[in-house]
């Protein structure tokens, strides 16, 4: 994997940009027979990408604290390449505020395109103590980095609507939702320098798990077209005990929708012991052997928690169409590869 980086604002003594590009690899496709890379292992590029950012802005440890509102666009095959561009929006306190784009192109042409994009959130600790550090503030000096700031500062009241919205359910065993639990420990593989749990490895876990999920539900090949709401609230060490939980909450006519939520703690404590690390829903489609959506089999909610989650999705859409955020970047135009 290799690391570029461009300034575009010669007065700053940071540079607020990174790009990762590399090659996608048969290792990053989960299903045999897909036809695309995993919006998982989507995901932990972006995660990866943001933090190199985060981390170079900052200069120190930083962790994710928020990640939202990702159309999946289309597949990105084992063997294209792959280029993951992240960039500073805005500055809060300790927080940094991401956007991140991730593109492909057939290595035979170097023509690439935008698979999807997305708002991250990094906040600086102090290695030592892990408590919040102040970063330094970043100050747009050109108009694309204005607009880009504004798009982001358009984000803020939607996604403080989804976070209360989300914060007000409960989900307990009395649903009667199809739902899929995955239990494993943490591996030393999954950490990062600062010693948790990678953001990107976790949001893995999620699609690994919604994608089980939905595809027991349906009975077909399902991928996730929408990431959004993903939370993150306590860190993840090695050795924990990990449990995701997945659950569909809504049907419509081609899609599934499905909350999502990482418990860890120590194994010895058993899972009553487990606190909540990060919550998420995800929307899912099922495919045919050409890539085509296939109709949704339709989950009918049946107790009071099945009816209000039902409902509770319904509002997290409607906020979304409500908010309309500006765009966080520009128009793709295909660009050739350097």
């Amino acid at each position: 994997m290799s690391t570029t980086a461009t300034p575009e604002s010669p007065s700053s003594a940071k540079d607020p940009h990174v790009t990762l590009r590399f090659m996608a690899a048969p290792t990053d496709v989960l299903l045999a027979g897909a036809q695309g890379v995993s919006g998982g292992r989507v995901l932990e590029w972006i995660d990866k990408a943001a933090y190199a950012c985060a981390a170079q802005w900052s200069g120190t440890y930083c962790v994710t604290a928020y990640v939202g509102h990702i159309h999946f666009t289309r597949p990105i095959p084992s063997g294209h390449i792959v280029e993951v561009r992240a960039r500073i929006a805005m500055t809060g306190r300790s927080s940094m505020h991401i956007v991140t784009e991730v593109l492909s192109a057939d290595p035979r042409d170097g023509v690439l395109t935008r698979a999807c994009d997305c708002l991250v959130i990094f906040v600086a600790k102090d290695p030592t103590t892990g408590k919040p550090m102040p970063v330094d503030s970043f100050v747009p000096s050109t108009e694309e980095e204005t607009r880009v700031q504004q798009a982001a500062l358009s984000r803020v009241d939607l996604r403080r609507q989804i976070e209360q919205e989300m914060l007000k359910q409960t989900y307990t065993t009395e649903s009667t939702a199809p739902r899929v639990v995955h239990r494993f420990l943490a591996k030393p593989t999954d950490i990062n320098w600062g010693g948790k749990v990678h953001g990107g490895t976790a949001m893995e876990w999620i699609d690994e798990a919604g994608i089980a999920c939905t595809m027991e539900w349906s009975g077909e090949r399902t991928v996730a077209v929408y990431a959004g709401g993903i939370r993150f609230y306590t860190p993840i060490s090695i050795g924990d005990l990990i449990e995701v939980d997945a659950r569909i909450t809504r049907t419509d006519a081609r899609s599934m929708h499905v909350a999502v939520h990482v418990r860890s703690g120590d194994p010895r404590g058993g899972e009553d012991t487990l606190s909540t690390a990060i919550h998420a829903s995800f929307t899912y489609i099922g495919i045919d052997i050409d890539g085509q959506p296939l109709p949704a089999r339709q989950f009918k909610p049946r107790t009071t928690e099945d009816l209000r989650l039902w409902e509770h999705t319904q509002k997290l859409k409607d906020l979304r169409a409500e908010y309309e955020p500006m765009p966080l970047v520009a128009p793709n135009p295909a660009r050739q590869l350097l």
